[in-house]
Formats: C-alpha cells, sequence, structure tokens
C-alpha cells in the first residue's frame, strides 16, 4: 500500500478526458472503455442466458463447486457484464468460484424496477436450476451492490431462500442522496460530483419514490439477510452508503463486516494490479466469499453423508 500508488490512481481518474454534452450512447461506450481490464489467462469466458437476459458465465481453470451472481455497476443506466468481465473474474477466480454476471435492463429505457426483476428472476432461475442456496453467493459494485441488497430484499419477501452471502463494493444503496458524505467527500472525490451522481436518479426513477425500499435498500427492513461483506474508499461521494449500510444490517441483526480503505477511491478494487489496497481488498472479498460457500455446504451436510461423495 503506497502512497505513490494512491496518488497516481487519483491523477488517472482527475485526468480523465470529458466529453461536453455526450449523448447516452457515448456515455455508455466511454464507461466500458474507462472501466475495462485484462482478463487472466485462465478465466473462460462464455456468452449464455439467464432469467431470459443475456449474461456472460467466466470460470476460473480451478473453479470449485459454488456459484457466484455479480451485478455490475453504472448508475443503473450504463454498464454491462462485459464492461466489469476484468473485475468479475479476478473475483471469481481468487474465490475459485464460477462466477455468471447478468446483464440486467438498463434505464432509462427501462427505469426502475426494472432491474430488480432481472436481478430477481436471474437469482430464482439459479435456485431452479439446481444451484443450492447454501453454495450461491452474491457480489456487485456501486449500482450493482445496491442492486444486490435489493436482491436480496426481494428474495426474501418472494419466500426464497437467501444464499450463503454476499459482498459489496462501494454500494449505491440511497437514492434519496442523504449521506453526509455526498457533501463533505466532495473534494476528495475525483470521480464524481453531487450533481452527477444526482443526474442518474431521475432516469432510474422516471418519478417513483426515491425512498423505496428496493431503491434505496438502506432504507429496508433487512432482517434474514445472509451475512454480508461491505467495502468502500474513504475517497468517496457514496462512503456513507456503505457505512450506514452496515450500520442498518447490524440493526438488523445481520452478520455484516464493513472495512472503508483510507484515501482511495469508489469501487478501487477495478485498479488491481496497479493499486495494492485493490489486491487486498479481492482477496478480503474472496476468501469472505468461498468461506460462506464452504461454511454452507458443510451446514447442508447430512449427518450420515460422506462428505467425498459428489452431488450435483
Amino acid at each position: 500500500m503506497t502512497r505513490q500508488q494512491r496518488e497516481a490512481v487519483d491523477a488517472l481518474l482527475r485526468n480523465a478526458p470529458v466529453h461536453p454534452n455526450p449523448t447516452l450512447a457515448e456515455q455508455r461506450a466511454g464507461f466500458t472503455l474507462a472501466l475495462s481490464r485484462p482478463l487472466p489467462d485462465d478465466v473462460a469466458v462464455d456468452e449464455t442466458v439467464l432469467a431470459g437476459r443475456p449474461a456472460l458465465d467466466l470460470t476460473p481453470a480451478a473453479a470449485g463447486r459454488g456459484r457466484l451472481l455479480h451485478f455490475h455497476g453504472g448508475g443503473y443506466i450504463l454498464g454491462s457484464p462485459g464492461a466489469l468481465a476484468g473485475l468479475t473474474a479476478q473475483l471469481a477466480r481468487r474465490a475459485g468460484l464460477r462466477a455468471t454476471s447478468l446483464d440486467y435492463r438498463l434505464a432509462p429505457e427501462h427505469p426502475f424496477p426494472a432491474a430488480v426483476d432481472d436481478g430477481l428472476a436471474a437469482y430464482r432461475a439459479l435456485l431452479e436450476a439446481g444451484v443450492r442456496p447454501e453454495e450461491l453467493v452474491l457480489a456487485g459494485d456501486s449500482a450493482g451492490g445496491g442492486l444486490v441488497i435489493a436482491t436480496l430484499v426481494a428474495a426474501r419477501d418472494a419466500g426464497l431462500p437467501q444464499p450463503a452471502g454476499a459482498v459489496v463494493f462501494s454500494p449505491w444503496v440511497d437514492l434519496t442522496l442523504g449521506g453526509e458524505s455526498m457533501h463533505t467527500k466532495k473534494d476528495a472525490d475525483p470521480i464524481f460530483t453531487p450533481e452527477a451522481i444526482r443526474a442518474y436518479v431521475a432516469p432510474y426513477l422516471a418519478g417513483q419514490d426515491p425512498a423505496h425500499p428496493l431503491a434505496s435498500p438502506v432504507l429496508a427492513d433487512l432482517r434474514g439477510l445472509p451475512p454480508l461483506l461491505v467495502q468502500a474508499g474513504s475517497n468517496e461521494l457514496l462512503l456513507d452508503d456503505a457505512v450506514r449500510l452496515a450500520g442498518r444490517a447490524a440493526a438488523d441483526e445481520v452478520d455484516v463486516t464493513l472495512r472503508v480503505w483510507p484515501q482511495v477511491p469508489h469501487v478501487f478494487q477495478v485498479h488491481f494490479g496497479r493499486l495494492d489496497e485493490a489486491d487486498e481488498a479481492l482477496d478480503e472479498a474472496a476468501r469472505f466469499l468461498s468461506a460462506r460457500v464452504r461454511a454452507g455446504r458443510k451446514a447442508d451436510r447430512s449427518p450420515g453423508e460422506n462428505p467425498g461423495a459428489g452431488r450435483s
């Protein structure tokens, strides 16, 4: 963890080219270009379909049993599984899990609750395909992190079993934009301004209540959710989203761990290989996910079952 690395990443983000009045197509293309990172050689990437939506399967060569369902970020307007495939592959590879990254519907073409509907449908489809909840984990970054929490709440309310655990990176879980860090971190955040984040809200909500618990799951009842790992950087406007999510989860008796890395930006994990904190965070997230799958597998094993016996 070096000061020079943090300063280099901060400068990279602050000096990113800005195009005046970009079209939505240009914004989406620019997001993909900015977030794309190399894929590991030992992770196979295949196009698939999950619950009627396009998706990417990312399978590490050393993948064991268990499945990771991943939701990408992008403010519910930008992004795709391909744009964040490098990050998803890193997490899957380190955790030793096959990952499926969902291409959920984006606003403004498909406003809230389309993304949540797609997330829930994907989760349900994996269960119906035979993936055991004890061996299923979720992960997401930014808006994708918010979608993870909303999907878990929706799954609980639909009477579905919860997965073994979930990890969220810099989750956007408050579309009311009520966190104090929206103001106190304005100078520290090298990516966003409050106005820029606010610009994502209207297209996604299309006039609906920003305090709806599936739009702003930091305001939801989180009782019954699985163990959570919440990671964030101190140099981001959405810091309080992560902090308040962890606090709400703890108050609702959810097993939750919050980790905030100092002087790193929003979704700093995408800077793996050039920022030590990113690799450390990904390793921590991978350990958490693989441990939850192992714990779920052990709890699911009947007393007389042979631990070495294969199960589909």
